[in-house]
């Protein structure tokens, strides 16, 4: 590739020597390179050395190019004419004719004169962009002949530098150094910059060189004096101009950054004052003109300095004084100095001192609730504090005095703590405690803590807790319209520390429904939030939520086992992961199982439960399981667990059935044996016991209801006074009508609940039909005073008229003070005073024996 349009010689071969003349019209050829135009300024030094050469030798100058300027300021315009000698080339510039490049471009070529021996061409430039190129004059031909050229630049005058600033150095060595800044655009031309300072009082100019490419300056100690006023200045200067910067008139100990300070004594001077004592650094001891002094302040438990006023006009190594300070509270101080309006120096290093000590003033915020039985006499209190915004503690080695009275003593005193809560016991009918803290000063008045019982009723429903940008936690329930309620207390604690000091609460206005709670929540850690209504009459039961401020994948995921195995059928278990190792709340639990095919199948657990069931298993197929557990942070995959499902064994499926066979045999026998056994204790629970008449006791009988009895042999005898065993074995034959008729006629009352006849009575079973099966049986009963008898209604027949068990004799009157007692079969006559008197009409039952006797 060569340059020009390849302008060549006739040889097309470069010139063998860097010294030819235009009269020869010698082609100079260049290869493109990143140097291409330096290469072209060696061509035009070529060609002026060879036309200089010519011209010392006495030859004419054969061709020339004439500029206006070879630097000029970008955009501007440029006039150029090339002057050539005719007899040098033998008339190919008016054959040919001339033809003009700038770089790659071409420019018209306008003959503006000729005298026969040299033609002048002219072109011109309207506008010049670029920050350098070669211009040449060329004759036309193939290939051109370069007959003359000449590099143009382009550029902009110097600004002015701005910006321009000094500071002087007190250490030693003593300096002052000024900076500066260039404005834009850059001039693209070679620019020279220099530092002039001007010591007015002793009337003394200096200028410094500065380097190339360097914007600052050190001034040595000798170039000014600390207390004279001098001016320094920048100056910049290319071809196309000259620019200064602003001048800055200082007195260089003004513009001085002191080295750092040292307070030397940070003392209590008053109450809320503290006393700075300070000197400067040791290189500048010298110094004893007044200063500019400035103070901050923090305290030990803000961490957040804050500055205090200037202090103005102030001589080196005098204490300043702070004012308006808390009282007991230890601070932190720090100074810095400068002369008139200088720099700062740094901040000192730190010192700390305490104030003098008041008594604690403001209010504490606490929370108190019941802990334990709220039904006792004694109730267990636990109580939490913190200060309010307005409570000063005053003093050190502070601490807290909860009280049932509100005048300080020793007799209600609950607790004396350092902490920010304690736990007392108090009567149920108290109705407020007294808070107060105390310092070395006194004892502060103390905070009314009213007692809120529990009180019974639902919950708050809808607590969520959520997580902000900023590491807080968003805690929202759904408000309560309840006209008694009062406030809501929040309170939420880490619960992998059960420290009771590290509980903290806030109070919400009963119209609020949202909190936003700070106060150091560390990722990955859960924490617990409860919720708590307060109303006027008590406070409601809590609701709480596990929240985190930032979730990750659980650290550690549980071991499954086989619960169990059976057919075709797979149930999986796992722990709970601890809560240590959670990281977040547990979303789910995933399993993914897949056999030989490696086909996988996914199941979603239960999350209370933690475990899944897989059916539908083949058998003879041996199945892998992965358990993945995920939280809102992240999952992460447990151990691989592998299980086979195999067929049931023939053996083991006769053994089963062998099995249930034997269990449904026992069963039956002990149902059989259950039926057939004499155990009464073991009968009496499967079917209700029917007494016997023949063996039970007319006084258990008056006692007790006949379903609570039960049959014995072991039964006493009965009482004398009591007669019993009145028993009608016999049944008799079935009567006429004219002789049922005639006992119905004769009974007072209605005694057809008796059934049966006794001892040949005419009753028969025809006329009991009513009463479908029943078989009456009757115990009649002879007391001391008033004779009764009773009667009773069975469907248990006492005896068949199948049984062989013979009738006993009808029932004798007997005399119950004397005589023997005979209950069948016939007595000896007694004498009448010895016999009881019986009314018939009284008893139609005993009437009905008189007439079977009769009979």
């Amino acid at each position: 590739m060569l340059l020009n349009g390849g302008c060549r010689n006739g040889l097309g071969t470069p010139p063998p020597t860097g010294k030819e003349t235009y009269g020869r019209c010698s082609t100079i050829v260049f290869a493109v390179m990143d140097a291409a135009a330096a290469a072209w300024m060696s061509v035009l030094i070529m060609l002026g050395g060879a036309n200089a050469a010519e011209h010392e030798n006495g030859r004419r100058i054969c061709a020339k190019i004439h500029l206006s300027s070879s630097v000029v300021p970008i955009g501007s315009p440029i006039n150029a004419t090339c002057v050539i000698h005719a007899d040098c080339f033998g008339g190919a510039a008016q054959n040919a004719g001339v033809q003009w490049r700038l770089g790659e471009q071409v420019l018209p070529a306008v003959i503006s004169g000729s005298d026969g021996n040299t033609t002048v061409y002219r072109t011109e430039i309207l506008s010049f962009n670029q920050k350098s190129a070669v211009l040449t004059c060329c004759i036309r031909g193939s290939p051109n002949q370069i007959v003359a050229g000449v590099q143009i630049q382009a550029g902009y005058p110097p600004t002015a530098p701005r910006n321009l600033s000094c500071q002087t150095n007190l250490s030693f060595p003593e300096t002052l150094t000024c900076k500066w800044e260039l404005s834009l655009p850059d001039t693209g031309l070679p620019t020279n910059y220099s530092l002039h300072t001007h010591l007015w009082d002793l009337k003394r100019e200096s200028v410094y060189e500065i380097p190339p490419g360097v914007r600052n300056f050190t001034i040595p100690r000798s170039g000014f004096v600390f207390f004279a006023d001098m001016e320094i200045y920048v100056k910049a200067l290319n071809v196309l101009g000259e620019a200064e910067s602003d001048r800055l008139t200082l007195e260089p100990v003004g513009s001085a950054k002191f080295d750092q300070p040292e307070i030397t004594e940070l003392q209590s001077w008053s109450l809320g004052c503290l006393r700075v004592s300070w000197k400067f650094y040791k290189d500048q001891y010298w110094i004893s003109e007044y200063v500019s002094l400035e103070v901050r302040l923090k305290t030990r438990t803000n961490g957040v300095w804050v500055q205090r006023p200037i202090l103005n006009q102030v001589l080196p190594k005098r204490p300043v004084y702070q004012h308006g300070l808390l009282h007991g509270t230890q601070y932190v101080a720090q100074i810095r100095v400068r002369y008139q309006q200088g720099p700062w120096s740094d901040w000192s290093e730190s010192q700390s001192a305490f104030t003098f000590e008041t008594v604690p003033t403001g209010i504490l915020k606490s929370w108190l609730k019941v802990i334990g039985d709220p039904t006792g006499k004694q109730l267990d209190m636990l109580l939490f504090w913190k200060p309010s915004e307005r409570f000063r503690a005053n003093g050190r080695n502070l601490s807290y005095v909860a009280s049932l009275l509100k005048e300080s003593s020793r007799k209600g005193k609950l607790c004396a703590t350092t902490w920010n809560y304690c736990t007392f016991q108090i009567p149920r009918k108290a109705k407020k405690v007294y808070l107060s803290a105390r310092n070395a000063a006194g004892q502060s008045s103390p905070t009314s803590v009213r007692i809120y019982h529990p009180k019974a009723g639902d919950a708050m429903l809808d607590l969520s807790a959520s997580t902000a940008d900023d590491g807080s936690l968003l805690v929202s329930w759904k408000n309560m319209m309840s006209p008694t309620l009062l406030d809501y207390v929040v309170e939420w604690r880490p619960l992998l520390n059960s420290d009771l000091s590290l509980v903290h609460f806030e109070t919400v206005g009963r119209n609020l429904s949202r909190l936003a709670i700070t106060g150091g929540f560390e990722p990955y850690k859960p924490y617990g939030i409860w919720v708590y209504p307060r109303f006027k009459d008590g406070v409601g039961p809590p609701v709480t939520v596990k929240a985190y401020s930032l979730q990750k994948a659980p650290s550690d995921v549980p071991k499954m086992r086989i619960k169990k195995n059976w057919l075709y059928h797979v149930e999986l278990t796992w722990d709970e992961i601890p809560l240590e190792h959670q990281n977040g709340i547990i979303q789910s639990y995933k399993l993914f199982y897949w056999d030989e095919t490696e086909k996988t199948h996914a199941v979603t657990g239960d999350l209370q439960e933690r475990k899944v069931v897989l059916t539908g298993l083949k058998s003879s197929s041996v199945y892998s399981a992965v358990l993945m557990v995920s939280t809102q942070g992240g999952s992460r995959n447990g151990s691989t667990v592998h299980f086979d499902i195999k067929e049931m064994d023939p053996v083991f499926s006769l053994v089963i059935a062998l099995g249930l066979l034997t269990v449904l045999c026992v069963v039956v026998i002990f149902g059989v044996k259950i039926c057939y056994s004499k155990n009464n204790r073991l009968k009496k629970h499967v079917w209700p016991d029917i007494p016997d008449p023949a063996n039970s006791s007319i006084k258990s009988w008056t006692s007790k209801s006949t379903q609570d009895l039960r049959a014995s042999v072991d039964f006493e005898d009965p009482n004398p006074i009591y007669l019993s065993h009145l028993s009608f074995l016999e049944i008799p034959q079935k009567p006429n009508k004219d002789q049922v008729s005639a006992w119905l006629n004769n009974t007072e009352e209605d005694t057809s609940d008796l059934g049966e006849s006794i001892c040949g009575s005419p009753l028969i079973h025809d006329f009991s039909s009513s009463n479908g099966d029943a078989v009456p049986y009757a115990t009649v009963i002879f007391p001391a005073q008033n004779p009764q008898y009773l009667r009773s209604e069975s469907t248990q027949p006492l005896l068949l008229e199948s049984e062989d068990t013979p009738s006993p004799k009808c029932y004798q009157n007997v005399d119950i003070s004397e005589g023997p007692e005979c209950f069948f079969g016939p007595c000896e006559p007694e004498e009448e005073s010895n016999m009881v008197a019986v009314e018939w009409e009284e008893f139609p039952f005993l009437r009905a024996l008189a007439m079977n006797d009769t009979q």
